[in-house]
């Protein structure tokens, strides 16, 4: 472990949460907006505990995952469709609770933050399994195609939980405007996934093979 990530790692926290406080509160226009303290706390602390373990464990993945951007176009359409709907939603879930334009039980909120504290336990079981999940669609040193846990269920967990937090993350805000609004995700992941596909075929031994052998991509016997 080193000081200069640990700060890196710290800035990249603290930038987050700045950020997301701005995109809620501002629009709410008060701090008072409970929904979003519980969306910050499910998020930011089981965070902040995998990057603890990554830097202590693995600390050239957590500097790789930190450093890593896109160079594709593909790709780098990919973050900003992603950062467009963020941005969009998160605002919305704000002015909704400003303005009270609608409202979702109390059991729906809970429900959503539990549904998504278990999709966060998935993405870290993931990061266990595959030593080679990177940020950006690249083949590393070494690389090997991994088929067992997780990934002999599906091709791409990583996404599978990732769409299940995204979509929570609107419910658990108490906005049904911010839902519709996220329910573009699984269309933006579906360009990320035929890209990272058609490049691992052509430079990852054995992908070929792996997706004959594990047929789904997100969701078992439907997609």
């Amino acid at each position: 472990m080193t000081f200069k990530l640990l700060m890196q790692t710290l800035l990249k926290i603290i930038t987050g949460f700045i950020l997301l406080a701005a995109l809620l509160f501002i629009p709410a226009g008060t701090f008072k907006y409970q929904n979003a303290w519980i969306l910050i706390g499910v998020l930011f602390i089981p965070m902040i505990i995998v990057g603890i373990i990554l830097m202590i464990k693995s600390p050239e993945r957590l500097k790789e995952r930190l450093n890593s951007k896109e160079t594709e176009s593909k790709q780098k359409l990919v973050v900003l469709l992603s950062a467009l709907m963020f941005i969009c939603g998160f605002i919305l879930a704000g002015l909704n609770f400003r303005y009270n334009w609608h409202e979702i039980s109390n059991i729906t909120v809970y429900i959503s933050t539990v549904i998504f504290l278990i999709s966060f336990l998935m993405y870290a079981e993931v990061l266990r399994e595959n030593m080679f999940l990177s940020r950006v669609i690249k083949v590393q040193e070494n690389h090997k195609v991994v088929d067992t846990g997780l990934y002999g269920i599906v091709r791409h967990p990583m996404y599978t939980s990732t769409i299940i937090m995204f979509l929570t993350m609107p419910l658990i805000l108490g906005s049904l405007i911010s839902f519709v609004i996220f329910l573009v995700y699984p269309f933006i992941i579906a360009i990320r996934i035929k890209n990272e596909e058609d490049y691992l075929e052509k430079e990852l031994e054995g992908y070929k093979e792996y997706k004959e052998k594990v047929k789904y991509k997100i969701i078992p016997f439907i997609w």
